[in-house]
């Protein structure tokens, strides 16, 4: 059985800064073309369909390679090196199964539904007058973060602090910044550990209707979370929960003000389609079009051997493209009930999905209420897909009432 790196396989250089906007979707297109399953990265390798990409996050051989990362740059004491070991997603096994079914509970879609009074509200004060509007700094960027305070309960006022925070601490998943901002994203993960023991402390002497009280409280066959655990799955949920929200709603609303008619449907139905269109969005632009894994033991599939230590990259692009026929975005069509890999899946499927979905459905219902036509102002900016695939800049111009 040959190993992979003896394969004849195109490149796709997920780290070239030029990979962006119109080209980074030509290049994804050029791959979805070729007529194979694998293809070759700087680092490993990438899984180009739905089958093979759900063996690699779901078997027990193959693990989020954070831990690696932290070897690598010689992570090995401070604030970040605990939050790197005691991140959820480095965690696996029964370790792993029993913290998700304590903090699943608390995140599950009944426990979400309290929240969306708070988003309807929040999304009234983020709505501008005039109908012209930078959407990633006016709208997207502030929307989550209000979110995370509210399902915290930190004071409202903390948003920005809470963004801040999370900006910084999820680039502990990109190179470029570990080699060149360490130190700041050891500040961010200090002063977060700091300002959420106070939290906590909070809502030991005064529970409250929030997640911070739930996890406090839960338990589960006699178990509770340690302090340690509890501090650690908060700032999890607050890094996961905001940059992947702000970038996957810009994402759905660029995309319907490319399709006046999607918006028109939306229009027609906005609480009946919200939904629709959030999981089209989610389907047609992933913000984690590519998620890492490093095998920990060798893998044999489809006759091709992944020796112990190899990287490979699932595309959530590619493989969320599987099985649809006409590929255009369309928040009406009947899709395949394949679940997509945005989200990734197997028992590191994103903790935070339910929020990340309710966010989006009252977002996107609540400007389809009040927005008759919404066009590009400008050319959207773009990120890279090395880490979370976001906008930096959407400049729109609404029609309201």
């Amino acid at each position: 059985m040959p190993l992979a790196t003896e394969l004849e396989l195109p490149r796709f250089d997920h780290t070239d800064p030029s990979l962006r906007g119109g080209r980074y979707r030509e290049a994804m297109e050029t791959l979805e073309g070729y007529d194979g399953w694998l293809a070759a990265s700087p680092f490993g390798f990438i899984v180009l369909d739905r089958e093979s990409g759900e063996l690699f996050l779901r078997t027990k051989d193959a693990v989020f390679p954070g831990l690696t990362i932290a070897q690598l740059f010689k992570i090995d004491d401070g604030p970040l090196h605990e939050e790197i070991v005691k991140n959820i997603i480095n965690v696996n096994g029964d370790d792993h199964r029993r913290l998700r079914n304590l903090i699943n509970p608390a995140l599950a879609p009944r426990a979400i539904d309290r929240y969306r009074p708070a988003m309807r509200r929040f999304l009234e004060q983020l709505l501008p007058s005039d109908g012209q509007i930078e959407f990633i700094a006016d709208f997207a960027k502030p929307y989550p973060s209000m979110v995370i305070a509210e399902v915290m309960g930190a004071p409202i006022e903390d948003a920005p602090r809470l963004h801040h925070w999370s900006n910084w601490i999820q680039r502990q998943f990109d190179a470029t910044s570990l080699i060149g901002e360490r130190g700041l994203i050891e500040e961010a993960v200090a002063e977060f550990y700091g300002y959420e023991d106070e939290l906590i402390a909070a809502r030991r002497a005064r529970p409250a209707d929030d997640l911070i009280t739930d996890l406090i409280q839960t338990e589960e066959a006699g178990d509770r979370l340690s302090d340690d655990e509890l501090r650690n799955l908060v700032l999890n949920i607050l890094v996961g929960g905001v940059d992947t929200s702000q970038s996957q709603l810009a994402h759905a609303v660029r995309l319907l003000a490319d399709h006046p008619d999607q918006w028109e449907a939306l229009r027609s139905d906005p609480r009946g389609l919200a939904l629709a269109a959030v999981e089209e969005a989610l389907r047609y632009e992933p913000i984690t079009p590519l998620t890492a894994r490093i095998t920990v033991a060798d893998v044999e599939h489809r006759g091709v051997t992944f020796p112990a230590g190899t990287i490979v990259l699932v595309s959530a692009w590619h493989a969320n493209r599987q099985e649809v026929e006409d590929d255009s975005f369309d928040i009406k069509a009947d899709r395949p009930r394949s679940r997509v890999l945005t989200f990734g899946a197997g028992i590191h499927y994103c903790v935070g999905a339910n929020l990340a979905r309710a966010e989006m459905q009252e977002a996107l219902a609540f400007l389809a209420e009040r927005v008759r036509a919404l066009r590009l102002a400008g050319e959207p900016e773009f990120g890279t897909p090395s880490g979370i695939y976001g906008l930096e800049s959407l400049p729109l111009e609404l029609d309201l009432g």
